[in-house]
């Protein structure tokens, strides 16, 4: 099968073969075939044994049914053999499904459990858990509804108890009957009400803690059973509003209670009864949350908000593993998920819902993170390929754990938030903040933020791309790659598959950047072509240039037909004022630094030994060259440098000029426009310049002058 080898042993092994390329997959085959004596040019060499799926539709109602053996204490482990045969077979699954269906053969077997348990015949009980464990690999609902009933349900986790692979059996009854305690929320008078929500929790116990996780081939033998429980939750919500509850604002009610009066304390169960029905409300309907919170909003601080208190309750997890944490930031992950919101002829909640959002509740997201990478006083500029960080990087475990469950949020944010989340981390500057973190001794942590900036560049949008080379984003990551040496790792492989996009995707703005300001410090690795692809590229669409200039008449070469820098940065200023809307979403006005910010609960401050985030606008530290060649730079997480300056400002920055470097050269190294390097007499495309009036005041010997087009 092109890249594939399958074969059966026996009647319930299925086993394959998997290669990377057909050329691979194509000379095992024939040195398989020559050994059996098979012909390579036929696909199929092996006998099958019956025909499959495809004729499963076909099977006639008269078709004859599996024999089943007598339900006797003396026939257990024939029947186990048959039950366990079967899986491999759809059609013969089917076939003893409606067997077992027709003939009572569940309860049967269930009455020969409790004969074995009272008589301690633990071979039988053996054989009953391999039976039972086969019946819900069959995978349908009219069986799991005979299992699951109130009749039948405990003697089916007790034939689970007696896996053969236990020295003990387990307790799984026990647990059920006598530690789980049903506690209502709400007063519950329905008995059909009760017994489903009872059904429920149980199967759930059977899937999530009895059942072993099913191997490759057994995964979609219990999708039926997930759906049977989702289903089971859906009926139990729409019970709940039938009975007169009207499951939505009253339960988001008890849930903001729950988790506001018990922040900060350890009354666990609680706290995870709250999550709980958090869960089920965001899981049958995310919008009915978005509307409540968007309500609230309107009569509540923020800090007692419905989705900040969630926020906080992951920050503060107390679990070093974070399990709380990674559940709540799956339901926050599904309320901001687009995909899943409403649009009318009335109302957008795509675009009402994550205005509030960003304006509400990001800066509570993003705190731990800002939090995690101020800067220190007193900073020294780094060089690159130094191991020192200017910056507080966060070493405790816990704390990386944490805000790599931030930054997954935040790159989810990236991929399915447009304007709101690029406004975002434009204003706040959040990329240079979260590439602090690739100096965390963490690995995952330094990972997660490389996957940020991936999906960034990822979106190869143009105003990103000025954002990055603007404030001279990728010095972090070329640092991390030096300081990994020849370590051939995740780390090393990531950064590199970067830099290979930005060459297959021949992005050309960042193409330049890098070539002009890095090539230098990367020339030297060779395991790779990627960065001298980069520059074979960046030669190229320089001699494109130049030979596009020369195509031009020289009475047109004299007129300045190319755009001014200023002219782009006020279309930039433009773009994020303008009140339009794309795929439904509004443009959102740059957020407006709140008192949340500076006034961060403290309940924060004893989850992080960090200091809290400084909001104070800095002034961009711009890049120089050492002495030596080396790069220096700062971390530095000033908005108005990565957004730009007014006219004024940028001429003035404009007219600075870096110390010249070894080689003689000097160049504009500014927050805001990156040095350009060509060669006098060419042209660089795709590159802004300040006003001839500016050029006057470069260097009259710096190489490194932009060129007239008329010379």
């Amino acid at each position: 099968q092109d890249t594939l080898i399958v074969w059966s042993e026996a009647e319930n092994y299925d086993l394959a073969l998997s290669f990377q390329e057909k050329a691979g997959c194509d000379e095992i085959w024939e040195k398989i075939c020559q050994v059996q004596g098979k012909d390579p040019s036929v696909e199929v060499t092996q006998d099958l044994i019956e025909s499959e799926e495809e004729h499963i539709e076909e099977m006639p109602e008269t078709s004859p049914l599996i024999d089943l053996p007598t339900c006797e204490l003396n026939k257990l482990e024939e029947i186990a053999d048959l039950v366990t045969s079967v899986l491999s077979s759809p059609i013969r699954r089917e076939k003893l499904a409606l067997a077992l269906e027709n003939e009572g053969y569940i309860k049967k077997l269930l009455q020969l459990f409790q004969v074995c348990e009272n008589l301690e015949n633990t071979e039988g009980l053996h054989h009953l858990y391999e039976i039972i464990r086969g019946i819900l690999f069959l995978n349908k609902a009219t069986l799991f509804e005979v299992m699951f009933s109130d009749e039948c349900i405990m003697d089916v986790v007790g034939c689970l108890e007696y896996d053969p692979s236990l020295a003990q059996p387990k307790r799984h009854r026990e647990f059920l009957t006598k530690t789980a305690k049903f506690k209502e929320v709400i007063p519950i008078t329905d008995s059909e009400l009760r017994q489903k929500i009872h059904q429920t929790y149980r199967v759930q116990y059977i899937q999530d803690i009895i059942l072993p996780t099913p191997s490759v081939f057994e995964e979609n033998f219990l999708s039926t059973l997930t759906s049977f429980i989702f289903f089971n939750k859906v009926e139990i919500v729409s019970m709940l509003q039938v009975s007169g509850f009207h499951c939505s604002f009253q339960w988001i009610t008890v849930n903001h209670t729950h988790f506001h009066l018990h922040s900060g304390m350890d009354d666990l169960q609680v706290r995870s009864a709250a999550t709980d029905i958090f869960s089920y409300l965001v899981e049958f309907s995310p919008s009915m949350v978005r509307e409540f919170v968007m309500q609230e909003a309107q009569q509540s601080d923020d800090d007692i908000l419905l989705i900040n208190v969630v926020i906080e309750q992951m920050i503060c997890d107390t679990d070093p593993e974070l399990g709380g944490a990674v559940q709540l930031m799956g339901l926050l992950r599904t309320l901001i998920d687009p995909e899943n919101m409403l649009a009318t002829a009335n109302k957008t909640e795509k675009s009402e819902f994550l205005n509030f959002f960003y304006n509400h509740c990001m800066h509570v997201l993003t705190a731990p993170l800002l939090a995690n990478t101020a800067q220190e006083k007193g900073e020294k500029d780094a060089v690159v390929g130094s191991t020192k960080s200017n910056t507080i990087c966060p070493d405790n475990y816990q704390t990386a754990q944490l805000l790599a469950l931030i930054l997954e949020l935040l790159t989810f944010c990236v991929e399915h938030h447009t304007y709101h989340i690029k406004n975002y981390i434009m204003n706040k500057d959040l990329l240079r903040r979260v590439l602090v973190l690739m100096n965390s001794k963490h690995t995952f942590l330094a990972l997660c933020a490389l996957r940020f900036m991936r999906r960034i560049i990822g979106l190869k949008d143009e105003f990103y791309n000025r954002y990055i080379t603007k404030g001279n984003l990728f010095e972090p990551v070329i640092n991390a790659l030096l300081d990994n040496g020849t370590r051939y790792n995740l780390l090393n492989s990531a950064v590199i598959e970067l830099f290979e996009f930005i060459r297959v995707e021949d992005i050309k703005s960042l193409i330049a950047h890098i070539v002009e300001n890095f090539y230098n410090a990367l020339e030297s690795i060779e395991y790779v072509q990627t960065f001298k692809g980069l520059k074979t590229k960046y030669e190229q669409e320089k001699d494109r240039q130049t030979q596009k200039l020369n195509s031009v008449p020289s009475i047109l070469r004299s007129n300045r037909f190319r755009r001014d820098a200023r002219a782009l940065e006020e279309d930039e200023e433009m773009w994020f004022n303008e009140d339009e809307e794309e795929e439904g979403e509004a443009v959102v006005p740059p957020v407006e630094k709140s008192k949340q910010e500076d006034d961060f609960p403290d309940s924060y401050e004893k989850f992080m030994e960090t200091k809290k985030a400084k909001e104070s606008e800095d002034k961009e530290n711009l890049p120089k060259r050492t002495s030596a060649g080396g790069f220096k730079f700062t971390f530095s997480h000033s908005a108005s440098a990565a957004n730009g300056a007014n006219g004024a400002n940028s001429k003035s920055v404009a007219a600075q000029t870096s110390p010249v470097s070894s080689n003689g050269s000097s160049s504009k190294s500014t927050a805001l426009a990156p040095a350009v390097t060509a060669p006098k007499g060419s042209l660089v495309g795709l590159v802004d310049y300040p006003d001839d009036e500016d050029d006057d005041e470069e260097e009259e010997t710096s190489p490194r002058k932009r060129p007239r087009l008329g010379s």
